[in-house]
């Protein structure tokens, strides 16, 4: 089943991407949702004229990913957890902690942007990415210590 993406879905795609998926995930999940429509011929020729009209906009928009991901290229996090005395942290650190810490050195990054490979569930050097465009991210390094 083919679908144009009215917005962007973590593992399937971005806005206006054409993607083809199965027809129940399509039908009972992403069609009610509102997260997608049935690509259909007059709603491809749509997209495609939406698209002609948005390219200067979209490009404004990815200059200024860019400009934030080159702010961010140098910065690295220290982020204060409480711990027990074999270096395990008390539940886990998250993007909510991390869009805090960035927050405390004066970038405003949402935290839905902000994307953790591994759970942080101890002490160390860990590696948070913030995909700020469809084709810009950013690697931040991040160090967890014990309060």
């Amino acid at each position: 089943m083919k679908l144009i993406l009215i917005e962007d879905v973590p593992n399937l795609g971005y806005k206006d991407d054409v993607i083809e998926v199965k027809s129940g995930y399509g039908r009972n999940y992403l069609i009610p949702q509102g997260k997608a429509v049935i690509a259909t011929p007059s709603a491809l020729k749509i997209l495609a004229e939406n698209q002609r009209q948005r390219a200067h906009k979209l490009a404004k928009i990815k200059a200024d990913a860019e400009a934030v991901a080159a702010t961010l290229e140098g910065v690295a996090l220290t982020i204060g957890a409480k711990t027990s005395s074999t270096g395990t942290i008390f539940g886990s650190v998250n993007n909510i902690q991390i869009a805090e810490a960035l927050e405390k050195a004066g970038h405003n990054i949402d935290r839905k942007l902000i994307f953790i490979k591994e759970a942080v569930k101890e002490v160390g050097n860990y590696t948070a990415t913030v995909r700020l465009h469809k084709e810009v991210a950013v690697e931040i390094p991040f160090e967890v210590v014990a309060e």
